[in-house]
């Protein structure tokens, strides 16, 4: 029973710390890498769940679930997830509907967008430090470059991520 305590709190706590997805993951890492999965599971989990269609964080908490508890530790993890948010959503909506004309409220939601990007910028170069090993190889330049690519061409994400997999497989 103590490990699915572990996982609900866990998700519990990230849910009402951060306010996106990408930027649970920092937290997510810092919990859960050494006492419930190691740093190999979470960047092949952090991977996993980017590469499927549907909320990054929702399947990361489900894939670090399951690797803890089966299917359910999965539904304990996705308990947790869902339960914060839904609860300060209804909050949020009650009050919003009340202030929704007030200019103040769209400086502040405005005001989010750079610090949620820096955290995710924060959040990836954390992964990609851990999980390169300390050099940056041909095959990570070969990925960034294709990115690179894709990015200008303003391919859709599903199929960079596909390619990027697919490379990975054939490069590593």
């Amino acid at each position: 029973m103590q490990p699915f305590i572990q996982l609900f709190w866990l998700f519990i706590k990230v849910n009402l710390l951060t306010t996106s997805g990408p930027a649970s993951v920092g937290l997510l890492y810092k919990e859960s890498v050494g006492i419930l999965m190691t740093n190999a599971d979470f960047v092949q989990a952090v991977s996993f769940s980017s590469i499927l269609p549907g909320s990054d964080a929702l399947q990361l908490a489900m894939f670090i679930g399951y690797s803890v508890g089966g299917i359910p530790g999965a539904l304990v993890a996705l308990l947790g997830s869902i339960l914060p948010p839904t609860v300060l959503m209804l909050g949020v909506i009650l009050i919003l509907h009340r202030l929704h004309r007030e200019a103040w409220v769209a400086r502040f939601v405005s005001g989010l967008s750079p610090a949620v990007s820096i955290l995710m910028v924060f959040v990836a170069w954390q992964v990609f430090q851990d999980g390169n090993n300390g050099a940056i190889g041909w095959q990570t330049l070969l990925i960034a470059a294709g990115t690179l690519v894709a990015l200008v061409l303003e391919a859709p994400v599903p199929l960079v991520l596909l390619a990027a997999g697919l490379l990975g497989v054939f490069i590593y």
